[in-house]
């Protein structure tokens, strides 16, 4: 068999891996705020569910690098599609009008993915290298009270506020072209129930960022 059958050798092979893993963020993005938004009413269960996750070796040591293998893989399939693309679009005689065949998130999803990068560096600065200094360098002892200060101390900075408030503005517009396109790359394209996760992807796209930007609004407010 060739090599250029293999997934990652072929445009549909990419775009289905590229869904995959869209797929597999949506998802996360789902459980993450889900966490997260426990913070605005129950600080107590904000932080036995933020020690769970950050204490359990099934989390810490198999589902995060997932996370963090499904990020990289759903990144680098996107400049390469979009190179591909732009490569494909420029021949001299045809002029190739983006307005007319594509929606304006569509024809910029490559900047609001470098965006959500640029943010996902800042988070990691902000909550992942602070939490591996603090359980693997120093050692400290286990503090399951921790998580809730640790969150209104980071959003009490009103430039970090305003940082996360665009990124996930800039999310939301990323979802509403890359929600529907990860589902008709999986080949869901029934007419009959296209037009239903359509409706759920734009509420989706709208509700989980807002919902981000709710919480940092709240803690930021609050430590005021």
């Amino acid at each position: 068999m060739s090599s250029q059958s293999g997934i990652f050798n072929s445009s549909i092979g990419r775009k289905i891996a590229m869904a995959l893993s869209a797929l597999f963020l949506i998802i996360f993005l789902i459980q993450h705020f889900t966490i997260n938004v426990t913070s605005t009413f129950s600080p107590e269960t904000f932080n036995s569910w933020s020690h769970f996750m950050g204490t359990n070796p099934l989390v810490q040591f198999v589902l995060q690098p997932v996370l963090l293998f499904g990020v990289t893989l759903h990144f680098v399939l996107g400049f390469i599609l979009t190179a591909r693309n732009r490569g494909a679009r420029d021949v001299k005689y045809v002029r190739y009008n983006g307005n007319a065949h594509s929606s304006w998130m569509s024809r910029n999803m490559i900047w609001s993915g470098l965006f959500i990068l640029f943010f996902l560096g800042f988070h990691f600065y902000d909550f992942w290298i602070p939490e591996i200094n603090y359980k693997y360098i120093e050692r400290l002892p286990a503090d399951e009270t921790r998580y809730y200060h640790e969150v209104q101390e980071m959003f009490h900075n009103p430039v970090r506020v305003v940082i996360y408030v665009l990124s996930f503005i800039f999310l939301s517009l990323h979802l509403l072209h890359g929600f529907q396109s990860s589902f008709q790359s999986m080949g869901a394209r029934n007419p009959k129930y296209f037009p239903a996760i359509e409706k759920f992807g734009k509420l989706y796209s709208i509700l989980i960022p807002a919902g981000f930007i709710f919480i940092a609004l709240f803690h930021y407010i609050n430590s005021l």
